[in-house]
């Protein structure tokens, strides 16, 4: 991974939030005043040439390849100081530039290691920009083809699972037997008796449901897990009130596999309370930690 302790020295904000396009402003004694120039760096590549992107980067910047051997670093000029701005549309535009400069690459040289936004390779008082990215290829040279390697024909996908409760909630009470014993005993009880039984009922529903959402998620999961090449467990988001989020994974697919990852999503949507999200596919941000 990207280490300023070496002899490429690295530029990061210290915080950036390209989810909620947030930056904070960097310790400015961080900065080195030395050497104006920098490079930023979108992902490296597997080609070894030379190439021109076009006017497609951040501010329409010029993007181009830096090639070292059989790997080349995608980037494009800039002062060696992060992006940084208060106006968050601003910072939302820089974050879908990049995301699609990435994309353009991935497109292009078939094989990426995507770097996270804002990550700027900085010149030095004796050493330039462009050499220090190639310096730093070169020292993370085997790390780098190890990643390629893994990443090379593979695709990250993105597979939310969600279930409506209300449904679930009702086809437990159909057939769960101490839930229909309750349900009747309700009905012949007075209205005391009959408040307390409803809270003893909501609290067993509750708990059915929390364990039909963990047999569930399990069932899904071994099915996932058999078409993907490498699944991440992200957390579950709040979408609306009818539907739940079950299950939200990235899956690292080799690309032949898609269609068969695809068609067993198929089969859970059309069953009756479930609905399948799947997207992609993208470049394997979830699986390359760079920057």
């Amino acid at each position: 991974m990207l280490d300023d302790s070496k002899s490429v020295l690295i530029m990061r904000p210290e915080v950036v939030e390209t989810k909620e396009a947030k930056v904070e402003s960097q310790d400015e004694g961080f900065i080195l005043k030395t050497h104006p120039e920098g490079r930023y760096l979108y992902c490296v590549a597997d080609s070894g040439k030379r190439a021109d992107l076009g006017k497609i980067g951040i501010d329409d910047k010029e993007v181009y390849t830096i090639p070292l051997v059989d790997l080349c670093a995608v980037v494009h000029n800039c002062p060696s100081e992060p992006y940084k701005s208060e106006d968050n549309e601003k910072v939302k535009r820089w974050v879908m530039a990049h995301e699609k400069v990435v994309e353009v690459a991935w497109e292009r040289f078939g094989t990426i290691l995507p770097v996270s936004f804002d990550t700027i390779i900085k010149g030095e008082k004796d050493r330039g920009a462009e050499e220090n990215v190639k310096n730093w290829l070169k020292e993370d040279y085997a790390h780098l083809k190890q990643k390629m390697h893994k990443m090379r024909g593979k695709a990250e996908y993105g597979v939310q699972i969600f279930w409506d409760p209300k449904f679930i909630a009702g086809e437990i009470a159909k057939t769960n037997e101490e839930i229909k014993n309750l349900n009747h005993e309700m009905k012949s009880k007075s209205k005391g008796m009959a408040y307390m039984l409803k809270q003893k009922l909501e609290n067993l529903l509750k708990k059915e449901m929390e364990k039909k959402a963990d047999l569930c998620f399990r069932e899904i999961y071994t099915k996932i897990k058999k078409c993907v090449f490498e699944t991440k467990v992200e957390k579950t988001k709040k979408i609306n009130e009818k539907m739940q989020m079950l299950l939200n994974l990235s899956c690292l697919v080799d690309k032949g596999k898609s269609k068969e990852l695809g068609e067993e999503l198929e089969k859970i949507d059309k069953q009756e309370g479930y609905t399948v999200r799947f997207t992609g596919p993208w470049p394997p941000y979830s699986f390359v930690a760079l920057g």
